[in-house]
């Protein structure tokens, strides 16, 4: 069934279904909601059928008029006849409706990639996910391969729309990432990091199938990926390049202060303004500097802040000599950190995860380390990546911190925990919401000091240096995108007031730079969390339980932070009666 014939019959559908809507119980209402959201996405996004989304912007309108009508039937549902869970995901499926009706608005479809990639690198990375385990999953592989050049020409047509409608992705964030598409333009199909699945094929595959399906492969590389790469370069460097957006806010694109503004709803969950979270980043800057100016002194540094910076960068101790010396130092923190946990939690999730480093192909422009979620069902542990690329820009001083953050107790344990819950809407198992999940990991960062993994000044340092690196984007987030900031000024800012290298300074702008108002998101729910923990120690005193607390906070998933106050608020009248 097409994508648009499925939207058609859904969204028909439900006229039939208003003429009786008041005899329905609301939370029957809500779940037939979710139910059709589900199908929806599932043939829109993730067809057994179709090897891509069609991402034309025909379709784009058809998903348009499918939100808006979900949105109208949502509002129409009596949320206080719901049960709680009902009402958690009612205020959910609110949230996510509201973000695709802004996006849509904004045809923010329009710019698929950002500073770290998009669409043409997400198919890169997409191959690890892939199971590879029978004929039939090389063969649908095979597939993708083959369709991949018509998807790549649907989103070479969405970029030039967006050309001349002055919606593109600022020019700064562009120069320089053809690395990623010259890895994929090879005369050879066994040089494609696209052959990788054949190199190592199961022995449950005979030879005589084997050998056949890695003909088709290479076929379909040489045939599809390929020229789709080059089509797509020549695009790049003749077409979209030169004629992207010189300036870098989004304020500077048509409707672009409002949808920044939205932007900054969105990703926080709170009603704040793009002034209220700039102001709250200055705050923050300066009582994270005070932090850090104590933790120099107690180092026994007599030199000025700038030279303690010029320290950390440059002295040889703190940083690996080879890509293995630090995934070996990663995987040792981990380690540490995994004995610690029960004495912090009661819940632990039963998939467990890996240390790997960033897939060569996107880690030279990639972030310093990224959790990449494991999925039970296709049996995949989750993996927490680490940057070997240039290593003189990957600190070990810091390591302790991005481990608590990507690893455990942070985005592994949080993920994982989310993907076994019971009895809850499928869709709540994968949701993902930055306020919470960046904030619940920007908190065990902090949550490290009580867990005792800052064991040196330095690690301590590198733990300020983290948090005011959250602090910073406060205040360049808004800097850049409404108030006028040039890049450079960012890069500075953020240069004068953390021990990153200048290398991660700068790609982390460009990252924001990509991808306005999400960068806002660690700080604000990180403090929201802190401040949640510290009304109910004040509370409940000897009453209060920090493994229960810390279940709690994980017990529904990922949540806007409105609903988790509202959780714990619930949890400390409760407790108050024990």
């Amino acid at each position: 069934m097409k994508p648009s014939l499925f939207w058609l019959i859904v969204f028909c559908g439900c006229f039939f279904r208003e003429a009786d809507a008041q005899d329905v119980d609301p939370n029957t209402e809500l779940n037939q909601l979710l139910a059709e959201d589900e199908a929806f996405q599932k043939q829109e996004f993730s067809s057994p059928v179709l090897p891509f989304p069609d991402v034309s912007p025909a379709a784009e309108q058809c998903r348009a008029l499918f939100y808006k009508n979900e949105q109208e039937r949502l509002s129409s549902i009596d949320k206080s006849r719901l049960t709680a869970e009902g009402r958690i995901n009612y205020e959910l499926l609110k949230y996510i409706l509201e973000d695709r009706i802004a996006q849509q608005a904004f045809e923010a479809y329009l710019v698929p990639l950002n500073a770290e990639g998009g669409w043409y690198t997400d198919f890169i990375l997409s191959v690890d996910n892939e199971p590879f385990a029978t004929e039939a999953d090389y063969k649908k592989y095979i597939e993708k391969l083959r369709a991949f050049k018509a998807y790549a020409g649907q989103n070479i047509a969405l970029m030039r729309e967006g050309l001349q409608k002055g919606r593109t992705a600022p020019q700064a964030i562009l120069l320089g990432r053809e690395n990623v598409v010259d890895a994929c333009i090879v005369e050879t199909a066994e040089d494609s990091p696209f052959y990788l699945p054949f190199a190592n094929m199961p022995p449950s595959i005979s030879a005589e199938k084997q050998t056949a399906l890695r003909a088709e492969g290479k076929r379909a590389i040489l045939e599809s990926v390929v020229p789709a790469y080059l089509v797509f370069r020549d695009f790049w460097q003749n077409e979209y390049i030169p004629g992207a957006a010189k300036e870098i806010g989004i304020a500077s694109q048509p409707g672009g202060k409002e949808y920044y503004e939205q932007r900054i709803r969105h990703y926080t969950t709170l009603p704040m303004t793009a002034d209220q979270v700039f102001e709250r980043g200055l705050m923050e800057v300066a009582r994270i500097r005070k932090e850090m100016e104590g933790v120099i002194k107690a180092a026994g540094f007599k030199g000025t802040f700038p030279e303690f910076l010029a320290f950390l960068r440059t002295d040889a101790r703190f940083y690996a000599k080879s890509g293995e010396e630090l995934l070996k130092e990663a995987s040792f923190i981990c380690k540490k950190i995994d004995g610690k946990l029960p004495r912090y939690f009661g819940r632990l999730p039963r998939n467990p995860y890996g240390v790997s480093p960033v897939p060569a192909a996107i880690a030279p422009t990639y972030t310093t380390g990224r959790y990449s979620e494991g999925a039970p069902e296709k049996h995949r542990a989750g993996s927490y990546w680490v940057n070997t690329y240039n290593l003189p820009a990957r600190p070990l001083y810091v390591l302790p911190s991005l481990t608590l953050h990507e690893a455990v107790p942070g985005h592994h344990l949080q993920i994982s925990l989310a993907q076994e819950m019971e009895g809850v809407a499928e869709f709540r198992k994968n949701f993902y919401i930055s306020a919470f999940g960046e904030g619940w990991a920007l908190y065990c960062e902090w949550l490290g000091e009580e867990m005792g993994l800052y064991e040196t000044p330095y690690e301590r340092f590198g733990k300020l240096t983290y948090e005011m690196w959250r602090a910073v984007r406060l205040v360049v987030d808004p800097g850049l995108h409404v108030k006028g900031w040039p890049r450079q000024q960012a890069i500075d800012f953020m240069a004068a007031n953390t021990a990153l290298s200048l290398h991660e300074c700068t790609t982390e702008i460009d990252r924001y730079i990509g991808w306005p108002g999400q960068a806002v998101s660690y700080k604000t729910g990180e403090l929201k969390i802190r401040e949640l923990r510290q009304r109910a120690e004040e509370a409940l005193g000897e009453k209060f339980d920090l493994r229960d607390f810390h279940d709690l906070v994980l017990s529904e998933g990922s949540v806007p932070l409105f609903v988790l106050e509202n959780m714990v608020e619930e949890w400390i009248e409760a407790r108050k009666k024990d």
